[in-house]
């Protein structure tokens, strides 16, 4: 019997590098939370250098991914899934990015960087939430509808093929991680701009983005080998 076969052409896929950026960008986050918050290594400018360099990949491949419907032939709602959060998360990482560059003087200088860097992020909260609250809907439908489930001849993914409830509720409570996060963020940074830093919900915040980030980083990691398993297992 002949095998899965997909037309590459009109299915473009470059989740690969986009889930290693945000991966990259969740712990970069969390490390310059926690570098701030103990008082060591304080390098808005190198802080800055990489997440404008995340910044870039993840708008250029989001907005691609958000404005060309629908970017895969076969997965449509990939561009609502992928692309849509990548795009918002690249579109915060450049205004954080410039900002640590502008003001690297004050927040190296400043007594108190830690609120001073808090009450300037705390102004994407109407953001953070409504992504957050997205990302808890991407989680709900991909279980409900059993979505994130790789074919039988993607390498090591492939395996749960007969299983795709397993691959669903996986990939989705990394998205509810995501939601979580995101929604609790704005309550994490009023409470660092009162100064209370080490209460449950900084504790709890920071081990979620560190969590999360670490699955999304080896994820897409390993996804430059899956992928391409499947890509030339199926090709035409």
């Amino acid at each position: 019997m002949e095998g899965l076969l997909i037309d590459w052409q009109q299915m473009p896929t470059y989740n690969t590098v986009m889930a290693v950026a945000t991966g990259a960008a969740l712990l970069s986050l969390a490390a310059m939370g926690k570098s701030l918050l103990h008082n060591t290594t304080v390098n808005p400018k190198g802080w800055a250098m990489n997440l404008f360099a995340l910044a870039l990949i993840l708008l250029t491949t989001g907005l691609h991914m958000t404005v060309t419907w629908p970017l895969a032939k076969y997965f449509p709602f990939d561009n609502i899934i992928f692309g849509e959060p990548c795009l918002v998360l690249g579109a915060m990482l450049l205004p954080i990015a410039f900002y640590l560059w502008q003001n690297e003087k004050d927040i190296i200088e400043s007594d108190h960087r830690v609120q001073l860097i808090a009450a300037n992020f705390r102004h994407f909260k109407y953001l953070m939430i409504g992504i957050g609250l997205g990302m808890i809907g991407i989680a709900f439908a991909g279980v409900i509808y059993q979505l994130f489930a790789a074919p039988k001849e993607e390498p090591i993914s492939g395996m749960f093929a007969d299983y795709p409830m397993f691959e669903a509720v996986c990939v989705s409570l990394v998205y509810a991680g995501i939601g979580v996060a995101a929604i609790l963020t704005p309550t994490i940074l009023e409470h660092l701009i009162q100064g209370k830093y080490k209460t449950s919900m900084v504790k709890f915040g920071y081990f979620l983005f560190v969590l999360v980030g670490w699955v999304w980083l080896l994820f897409g990691a390993l996804n430059y080998f899956t992928h391409v398993g499947l890509i030339v297992n199926t090709m035409e």
